[in-house]
């Protein structure tokens, strides 16, 4: 290759700078690490299958508290803070991913002053760690890059993740090892700056990575940027895997590991919008309608966080004209739908406990409590149907928190996800 890596600025991600062949090439160079991979998972499918069978037969039917569950990641530009922290207010979420790429070294002046001033207005930062070809190449560069970042930015954020999609070639890394060579050095250095270490940050449907990992790095908390895009709505299945059964099997792999009692935090999906090809990150087929994002996302994110499964989910992100919840080159920002579905969902259901779920065929049904307040969360994967809950229902919230003019005793349950809220004093 005459270039190692190149940055795609309205994608947000890298140029695929190697050939077919030439990425061919370089997997069958490493044949021996997917057979290494293979030795490891085979004694573990068993014991593996037999847990996520118990997972799933758990999951949405125990009770779970939901405190400051819902991310989102925002890039600090430079021009557009203000802009940034009064949106960032407006959707009440506390939870911030912000990526610093290691051949970004030389902005570590914005991105400490970006960060610490989330940190003081009560924001809980995780900073993502993002590497290229040349960190692989030129370790020491890679080590250094670890502790400027530790150094500068630890006193205003207690999480990092190692490493970004570090399963696609064009992120710079060929196999497990070579990931493997990037986290070790940064045991150490948590430790000594009191950090806590985030990973191993696989991107999409490929847990077969993790044991090998998790054997040799015993993360605080374990990462997955868990995309189900490519298949549409998140109850949409991929070779029989549906968003739900992942999630369990995701669990199972890693309670296998010694990391079995750590916490997992998804750290990176959303839905790339139809019409934006040259800012999306995945064109094509995955690409939705801004409704569609809206939905799914709303959707996930109760999907994820009611399973008990993972602790904390990131839409990936705030502001980003291909996928994000606010277009930032539009004069002044365009709020878009999945802004104001984030926004309601984060102000329903924050500082809720996780009731249960009412299993249909049809229909997906999560109950919920906060205080006094009794609510449930609805949707159809497609089409409508008219259902009659057990007890008085008081009010309708559409997606976007928008009151609906209710009457009667059935409530419309359609693919755009409503809040139901019931008289309190019928439980």
């Amino acid at each position: 290759m005459n270039e190692l890596f190149r940055w795609n600025e309205l994608a947000d991600q890298p140029h695929n700078v190697a050939s077919k062949k030439e990425r061919f090439r370089s997997h069958w160079k490493h044949a021996r690490s997917y057979l290494h991979l293979f030795r490891i998972n085979l004694p573990l499918l068993v014991p593996g299958l037999s847990l996520y069978r118990k997972i799933r037969r758990k999951m949405y039917r125990q009770t779970l508290s939901l405190n400051r569950a819902i991310g989102v990641a925002v890039t600090p530009l430079e021009s557009k803070k203000a802009e940034i922290f009064h949106y960032l207010e407006e959707l009440g979420v506390k939870n911030v991913l912000v990526r610093l790429a290691s051949w970004e070294r030389e902005k570590i002046n914005q991105y400490e002053s970006f960060i610490a001033r989330l940190n003081r207005r009560g924001y809980s930062v995780l900073v993502a760690l993002l590497q290229n070809r040349y960190d692989v190449l030129e370790p020491a560069r890679w080590q250094q890059f670890l502790r400027l970042s530790f150094e500068r930015l630890s006193p205003y954020a207690t999480y990092f993740e190692l490493g970004h999609a570090w399963n696609r070639t064009k992120w710079g890394l060929w196999s497990f090892q070579e990931y493997l060579e990037l986290a070790r050095p940064a045991l150490a250095l948590a430790e000594e700056y009191r950090v806590k270490l985030v990973g191993p940050a696989v991107i999409d449907f490929e847990f077969h990575l993790y044991p090998a990992v998790l054997r040799e790095i015993k993360f605080d908390v374990i990462s997955s940027l868990l995309y189900v895009d490519r298949t549409g709505a998140p109850e949409n299945a991929q070779w029989g895997w549906t968003l739900e059964k992942k999630l369990a099997l995701l669990r199972a792999i890693i309670d296998l590991t010694p990391c079995k009692t750590r916490p997992c935090w998804i750290t990176e999906f959303n839905w790339p919008l139809k019409g934006m090809e040259p800012y999306s990150p995945a064109p094509g087929r995955p690409c939705v309608s801004l409704e569609d994002q809206a939905n799914f996302l709303v959707r996930y994110f109760v999907l994820g966080l009611a399973s008990g499964l993972v602790e904390r989910l990131y839409w990936w992100q705030l502001a980003a004209r291909g996928y994000g919840l606010i277009d930032p080159l539009s004069s002044p920002w365009e709020i878009r739908p999945s802004f104001r579905a984030l926004r309601t969902l984060q102000s329903f259901i924050e500082g809720s406990i996780f009731r249960g779920r009412e299993f249909h065929p049809r229909a997906w049904i999560f109950h919920f409590e906060r205080g006094k307040e009794r609510l449930a969360i609805v949707w159809t994967k497609k089409g409508s149907l008219e259902y009659r809950f057990n007890r008085p229902v008081s009010q309708v919230f559409d997606r976007d928190g928008e009151a609906l003019d209710f009457k009667g005793e059935r409530v419309k349950i359609e693919a755009r996800p409503k809040y139901v809220f019931f008289e309190a004093d019928t439980l």
